[in-house]
C-alpha cells in the first residue's frame, strides 16, 4: 500500500467564521492553528499548504485567564544595543486588539517557507463586521 501525498492541484479550500468574543486564547489559536495548517483533513500533506480559509471576527475581545493581563509581556528588539522594548497584552490590545491572537497562532505554526502563506489565510477583524460574505463561510465547531 502506498502513502498518498495530495498534489496542489487536488487541494479544495473552505471559509469558516469564527466568533471570538469571550473565547480562552490559547485554545482558541490551537484549533485556528490546526484548521489554516489543514492537519484536520485526511488529505494532509506536510509541504503542501492544504488549510482552510478562517475569519475571525470579534478578535479584540478575546480572553486570557489569570492574571496575564499585566503580567504577559511582548518583547521587540531592533538590533541595537539597548533598544528592547516591553509591552503587557493591556498595552497592545489599546494600539492593536489583533495582534494577540495573530501572535499565538504565528507562534504555532511551524518556522519554514510555507509560515507566511497559512497566515495569509487568517483574516482577524476587531469588530462584528467582516468583507468576506461572498465567500459564504461556515462556522467553525470549537
Amino acid at each position: 500500500m502506498k502513502t498518498y501525498s495530495a498534489k496542489q492541484s487536488e487541494i479544495q479550500r473552505k471559509w469558516y467564521i469564527v466568533d471570538a468574543k469571550d473565547m480562552v486564547l490559547g485554545r482558541l489559536a490551537t484549533t485556528l492553528a490546526v484548521t489554516l495548517r489543514g492537519k484536520n483533513k485526511p488529505t494532509f500533506t506536510p509541504h503542501l499548504d492544504c488549510g482552510d480559509y478562517v475569519v475571525v471576527i470579534n478578535a479584540g475581545h478575546i480572553r486570557l485567564t489569570g492574571k496575564k493581563e499585566t503580567d504577559k509581556k511582548y518583547y521587540s528588539h531592533s538590533g541595537y544595543i539597548g533598544n528592547l522594548k516591553t509591552q503587557t497584552v493591556k498595552e497592545v490590545r489599546a494600539k492593536k486588539p489583533t495582534k494577540i491572537l495573530h501572535d499565538a497562532v504565528r507562534g504555532m505554526i511551524p518556522r519554514n517557507k510555507l509560515r507566511d502563506h497559512v497566515m495569509d489565510k487568517l483574516k482577524l477583524y476587531e469588530g462584528e463586521t467582516h468583507p468576506h460574505e461572498a465567500q459564504q463561510p461556515e462556522a467553525l465547531s470549537l
